[in-house]
């Protein structure tokens, strides 16, 4: 199966870019940072970030979704971020990368588990806050030159998807894919 990532500033539109995708018959891995702060902050936890776990847990719940995947092997599969951006996500926090996120990181890379060209979803010029989702657009914009520094520093190629009606969004990735399958 072939396994690319879309990636980006926190409220691009990640998400809606994967809805389509996958109401086109591609398989979809959702977002393990979102659903891990969402569960934090049902339990009382309002800044899960400050828990020494925050990152791991974030890790494990990925490493979890990317093994559960079972597809067809002509299937092509989009991951709603990856590692890497786990990496991006601790280093725009000012934290350590914890062994566990190392590991991780280091595993995907060298076991080739995500195809080298990552989608990279651009900002819209705006970002909704969300119970999970609490940047400003200015500390996105911030967080979104993370995600492209940590990319390109493990050798992977960006593919820009530029701001824009969804289905031109959409389009962007699926010529890409087909120019990569010549």
């Amino acid at each position: 199966m072939t396994r690319y990532v879309l990636t980006g500033a926190p409220g691009a539109g990640k998400t809606a870019v994967l809805r389509l995708l996958e109401i086109k018959g591609h398989v979809v891995v959702e977002e393990a940072a979102t659903d891990v702060i969402a569960l934090a902050h049902a339990l009382g936890h309002g800044q899960p970030r400050h828990d020494p776990a925050f990152i791991d847990e974030i890790v494990s719940l990925q490493r979890r979704r990317q093994r559960s995947v079972r597809t067809a092997e002509s299937s092509t599969v989009f991951f709603d971020r990856s590692p890497v951006c786990t990496l991006a996500l601790s280093r725009y926090l000012g934290l350590p990368a914890s062994r566990a996120l190392v590991r991780e990181v280091d595993r995907v890379v060298e076991e080739g588990v995500y195809e080298t060209t990552v989608f990279f979803i651009r900002n819209q010029g705006f970002v909704e806050a969300t119970t999970a989702r609490r940047i400003s657009f200015e500390e996105s914009l911030v967080f979104e030159r993370f995600h492209e520094q940590a990319y390109r520093d493990l050798g992977f190629r960006l593919v820009d998807v530029p701001a824009g009606p969804l289905a031109d969004r959409v389009a962007v990735i699926q010529q890409t894919i087909d120019q990569l399958r010549r």
